[in-house]
């Protein structure tokens, strides 16, 4: 049996999983809230609220490995109503945990944040033994959901991990959202509409391109490992305004950009050590960030001509 269940299986990351199990044989199953037009032949799709666990109890039937990626909040977001971020997003993890008991799901992998479980950095790269503050609720219900990881790795030996990504890009990811930089900033620069920039620029972030992820998280279900965390990232952090440069050199032509005031949820610098990932994985990225973006644009534009015809 080789049953996946995916949740927020309709959004980005999940449909790149979603894909990359099939290719490796895997069977796919999504629970997201909407039914996605991309769905693919094969893929088995469940359309209900992963918060709404009392109605999911057939999502689980069957299944071996469970892989949480859903969230309804974001780290812009979270702090506007931190007690909706914890009755959905954590209450929301301990009932799928839950299920899983209850279903004997041998592992249960949940996707974490690299950029805000840990805070501000007190060194660079940061591997998982770095101590965690939090600096927005999206970070601290993170944090909270990977303990019950451990805890039901601990009361049931239900095998968990929680992977702290760093920042996800690539195919099929949404420009009309207000996550994914490099995408927005792809498709702005594309179409001549101006990027804004929420501070000089000179935040960085670990960008990893997302079929390095997707490598990762499969890789993930064949070893033996539980009951911790583990960094996913590029190892490299790279600046706003570097990321920018990328774009200008890949399309051969200046961007505009507008620079606004500085928000005081974002961390100023985040890049994440990947050795644990590395030794226990085999894994390691293999997509520089030039070739990523490149990669990006390409896809984008590729999409946008579809779609005229």
């Amino acid at each position: 049996m080789r049953e996946v269940l995916i949740t927020g299986g309709g959004g980005f990351i999940g449909r790149n999983l979603a894909i990359g199990l099939l290719c490796k044989g895997f069977s796919v199953r999504c629970l997201d809230r909407v039914k996605p037009a991309w769905l693919s032949a094969g893929i088995d799709f469940i359309e209900a609220d992963f918060t709404a666990t009392h109605l999911l109890e057939s999502a689980f039937q069957n299944c071996e490995t469970v892989i949480h990626l859903a969230s309804t909040t974001l780290p812009k977001t979270s702090n506007d109503d931190p007690e909706f971020d914890v009755s959905t997003n954590l209450i929301g993890a301990i009932r799928l945990l839950e299920a899983s008991v209850r279903n004997h799901v041998k592992n249960f992998f949940f996707l974490s944040s690299g950029g805000t479980v840990y805070g501000i950095p007190e060194n660079l790269p940061v591997s998982e033994s770095h101590q965690t503050n939090p600096i927005c609720s999206y970070g601290i219900v993170k944090l909270a959901i990977e303990k019950y990881l451990r805890l039901f790795h601990k009361l049931y030996n239900l095998n968990t991990c929680s992977i702290r990504l760093a920042n996800p890009y690539g195919c099929y990811q949404r420009v009309d959202a207000t996550q994914g930089a490099i995408a927005v900033f792809c498709h702005n620069a594309i179409n001549d509409i101006p990027i804004n920039i929420w501070g000089d620029g000179s935040v960085s972030r670990d960008f990893i391109y997302i079929d390095d992820v997707i490598d990762a998280l499969i890789k993930l279900i064949h070893v033996n490992y539980s009951g911790n965390e583990i960094n996913i990232g590029s190892g490299t952090p790279i600046s706003i305004n570097q990321i920018l440069a990328h774009i200008e050199s890949a399309l051969h032509k200046k961007i505009t950009v507008n620079y606004f005031e500085a928000r005081n949820f974002d961390v100023p610098h985040i890049c994440l050590d990947s050795t644990k990932a590395k030794q226990l994985l085999r894994w390691s990225p293999q997509i520089p960030i030039d070739d990523g973006i490149a990669m990006t644009i390409q896809w984008q534009k590729k999409e946008a001509a579809t779609k005229k015809i």
